[in-house]
């Protein structure tokens, strides 16, 4: 028998899924894994914490306001503070399990560790460095894609530091019309910050992988943009929703952690 509480959920059928199998080099000396560094990012219309959250929080924290509750964390040998931190999510009104990081070639591989457990739902993404001004980021994208029907929706924020992300051309139709992974220069204005997808997308990046996995060792680090690109040359209908009128802020480096405190 179905669980009744299912149906009082807007998105039952949503799973997240958050990397934290990254090695942060160049954040090196911090005390901790970065993902459950504390930091007091507070702007208008976030959430106005009476203590520094953890940055994963800003993200844990958007996935529970969709109603979101089954997250599967990616994780790496060493980064056993991660899970001793956010436990089994309980507090967050989530439901956490983990994973191990398999292939070391990037985020996608890291990303597919979830593949038996996931291939029927639908994919909320999310970066667990991130830190942003709208808890409601996923109920947008998956409004969005619930109304559209497309195979990828990836949630818009400007971009005022476009060599470190993936800048995105959006039509005004809301489909995506192509992607640059970190450009030295460029006139677009928006990049992307977390995504919804549909099993056609999971199955897609699992063949993608099965077939990069023979030139990986080779081949530069993979990025999840660049599997969304051969995506939609494929042929998968990929959109864009903007949901931040404010750029995120990526925790990768020490310049940037210190733009998130007061």
């Amino acid at each position: 028998m179905a669980d009744s509480r299912s149906k009082e959920k807007p998105f039952p059928d949503v799973v997240g899924i958050v990397p934290m199998a990254g090695s942060a080099t160049r954040l090196s000396g911090l005390p901790c894994s970065k993902e459950i560094f504390p930091v007091d990012f507070v702007k208008a219309g976030a959430s106005q914490e009476q203590r520094p959250m953890a940055v994963c929080e800003h993200l844990l924290g958007s996935l529970q306001t969709a109603g979101i509750e089954d997250v599967y964390v990616i994780i790496r040998d060493g980064k056993w503070d991660i899970p001793a931190y956010l436990g089994d999510g309980s507090h967050l009104g989530l439901h956490l399990a983990y994973l191990m990081m398999g292939a070391p070639w990037g985020t996608p591989y890291s990303i597919d560790q979830a593949y038996p457990f996931v291939r029927d739902r639908r994919i909320a993404l999310g970066f667990p460095d991130m830190c942003f001004d709208n808890r409601q980021i996923f109920n947008r994208v998956l409004e969005h894609q619930q109304a559209s029907n497309a195979d990828v929706v990836l949630g818009i924020f400007p971009s005022d530091r476009p060599h470190k992300t993936d800048m995105i051309e959006l039509g005004d139709d809301h489909r995506v019309k192509q992607i640059l992974i970190k450009p030295g220069a460029t006139s677009l204005r928006h990049t992307w910050g977390v995504a919804v997808w549909t099993p056609a997308f999971t199955e897609f990046l699992h063949a993608f992988l099965a077939s990069h996995q023979h030139t990986a060792r080779e081949a530069p680090e993979l990025f999840v943009g660049d599997v969304v690109r051969a995506g939609m040359q494929a042929g998968l209908d990929v959109q864009g929703v903007q949901v931040s009128a404010q750029p995120f802020v990526d925790i990768g480096t020490w310049e940037d952690l210190q733009r998130t405190f007061k």
